[in-house]
């Protein structure tokens, strides 16, 4: 999800070439605090974490059922092999206390457990070339139909059920999980990114759902979202509305706070989080993209990048 961008007319420049700088950006680029991907990589050699903690209460109308606790979750990113690729590890450990009318009892456990790799298919201002009016404010800023071209990628991981405290009954240990990743933007302040995914789509408890994540830049430290989640399958189905902010402490670090409900009642559920990201990008290099093909930048790394695209807003 894109959580910065930069608000002045020089940013244009970044769509005056048909040269193209993909996936790596001047400024970190967090997921957080949403729960859905973008479609682009962190770049090569590029580790990012992305770290929260979460107050998580349930119950349930007819089952009887009440539960409350905290969590924390990790996500490990790093691009490696080609620029538009990158590998994600993520982890959930949650502990809460359990109620019903006849017992109580207190849980702990990795509630989630997923390793996989994302790849941006299509980049629609790869080899675009959208010349910048130096005369005209009006056409520069002129309606764009191919903002609704959005980018592409794919991701393909596993699940590991690791915990009998939050696992499913007979579910499988393992099992996959695939996913499209669609990305647009509209303007210099609106993105939209949209996730459609098949999860543990060979076993008996399969699941299928979307994420859509709207996110809006308000100036080049604050930015806000609003996200809609839903998944159906024969064990539970449900659809969670969240909505929050991020804050760009550093070009590297980033915080974030969130919240989000549900709209059913079996259960009725609201969860409330903090985040932190982080990225690690002293061993980049730049990489031009052209006509699909990788070129190391020239001899001077960060520096000529920057000069070269001055504020981007390519996001991530």
């Amino acid at each position: 999800m894109i959580k910065h961008f930069k608000l002045k007319i020089a940013g244009l420049l970044l769509f005056s070439t048909s040269v193209h700088y993909a996936q790596f950006t001047d400024e970190i680029n967090s997921n957080r605090p949403g729960k859905s991907h973008g479609a682009f990589s962190v770049g090569k050699t590029v580790i990012q974490a992305e770290a929260g903690t979460y107050y998580i209460n349930d119950k349930h109308k007819y089952l009887g059922y009440k539960s409350s606790g905290f969590g924390g979750e990790l996500s490990l990113r790093y691009g490696a092999i080609l620029e538009q690729l990158e590998f994600i590890g993520d982890i959930q450990y949650q502990f809460d206390n359990y109620k019903t009318d006849y017992s109580e009892t207190s849980r702990s456990g990795i509630k989630q457990a997923l390793i996989g790799a994302k790849y941006l298919v299509y980049d629609p201002f790869k080899n675009y070339e959208d010349k910048v009016n130096i005369y005209s404010w009006k056409a520069n800023h002129r309606f764009k139909w191919r903002q609704f071209i959005p980018a592409v990628g794919v991701y393909a991981g596993a699940n590991f059920a690791l915990s009998d405290n939050y696992k499913i009954p007979d579910e499988p240990s393992i099992s996959p999980r695939v996913m499209l990743i669609t990305q647009n933007h509209f303007g210099a302040q609106w993105v939209l990114v949209g996730n459609f995914i098949a999860d543990k789509f060979i076993s008996d408890y399969k699941s299928y759902g979307y994420i859509l994540t709207l996110t809006r830049g308000i100036n080049a430290k604050w930015s806000a979202f609003l996200e809609n989640q839903g998944y159906q399958s024969d064990y539970y189905s449900d659809m969670i509305f969240r909505g929050g902010a991020a804050y760009l402490l550093q070009k590297n670090m980033q915080i974030d706070a969130s919240i989000g409900a549900n709209i059913k009642d079996t259960p009725a559920l609201i969860v409330g989080g903090i985040g932190f990201s982080w990225r690690f990008d002293k061993n980049y290099k730049p990489v031009e993209i052209k006509s699909g093909k990788e070129e190391k930048g020239k001899k001077g790394g960060k520096k000529e990048e920057k000069k070269k695209r001055v504020d981007e807003v390519q996001p991530e």
